[in-house]
């Protein structure tokens, strides 16, 4: 197979990575020693993919050493990246929750905003991005850079400017935030002469696709259930009313049978009202793709 067939695909290593690998199954694609090797095997013969840091993924993405990856808007930020950002892909580590970088300081610090830091030193490892929040509010601080446990260095500089998903971390070493400096998602981001190439771009597409339909599925089932046409009535008026249920004849003429998709924290609720309603044989199941 010549290269010009091959999508040269980045898969964030680090903290992103079993969530990304997981997903990518989920999409209908398995990544295998994704852990053990920066050139995992995947069972699709058109992509090569390839692990990195995401704080870097954006500058081999946009210099064309890699077609496509996956990394954080906080990163392409961070580094000016000049790529083509495909899509959000609404997923991180622990939640589906945006992660944000926040200014912090120790709770028993006397700083209460970001003016009260004037003359004083914040560490990251978020140089740029702080700098230029710091910069917009005109605000005269020295950025440090920091190789990582930054809360620790909380009580050795002024603030610390950290990423955070839960605060858990944060709570855990006494800190307070004072503001958010920047909120970030994951992205499918192109290589713009990448994104030109019919091949490359249809393929970049498809996974976009698949991806986001994954994304889509975490929060849904489905529902199955066989109702008799005199209680059909009064089973639609118990499901939720945006959906729209297929409604199916069976051999029995006295039945019919409903499938539907519910947001998964609806379910329980449901379930015992619909049975009430005069619904039976109930099936739920998780969903592997959902697309619009």
């Amino acid at each position: 197979m010549s290269s010009e067939r091959v999508l040269k695909l980045g898969i964030p290593a680090g903290s992103l990575q079993k969530a990304t690998v997981e997903l990518f199954a989920k999409a209908g694609f398995s990544i295998a020693d994704s852990r053990r090797s920066y050139q995992p095997a995947i069972d699709d013969d058109e992509i090569h993919p390839i692990c990195l840091r995401a704080q870097e993924m954006g500058r081999y993405v946009g210099d064309g050493v890699l077609d496509a990856g996956i990394t954080g808007f906080d990163w392409i930020t961070e580094n000016d990246c000049d790529v083509v950002e495909v899509c959000e892909l609404p997923y991180s580590k622990a939640t589906s929750n945006p992660t944000r970088w926040v200014l912090a300081v120790p709770s028993e610090s006397k700083v209460t905003r970001p003016e009260d830091l004037q003359g004083g030193i914040v560490a990251t490892e978020l140089i740029g991005v702080t700098q230029r929040y710091f910069a917009d509010r005109k605000i005269d601080v020295r950025v440090e850079f920091s190789w990582g446990a930054t809360e620790v260095k909380a009580r050795l500089v002024d603030a610390i400017v950290e990423l955070t998903e839960t605060g858990t971390s944060l709570r855990a070493n006494n800190l307070r935030i004072l503001d958010t400096v920047i909120v970030s998602t994951t992205r499918l981001i192109a290589n713009r002469q990448a994104w030109e190439d019919d091949f490359k771009r249809e393929k970049i597409e498809n996974i976009a696709i698949l991806l986001r339909a994954a994304i889509e599925a975490r929060s849904k089932v489905g529902l199955k259930m066989n109702v008799r046409k005199d209680d059909l009535d009064a089973v639609l008026k118990v499901l939720p009313a945006e959906k729209s249920p297929t409604v199916s004849s069976l051999a029995d003429s006295a039945y019919v049978a409903i499938e539907v998709i519910v947001d998964d924290k609806v379910e329980r609720a449901l379930v015992p009202a619909l049975k009430r309603a005069g619904a039976s044989g109930i099936i739920t199941y998780p969903l592997n793709k959902v697309i619009h």
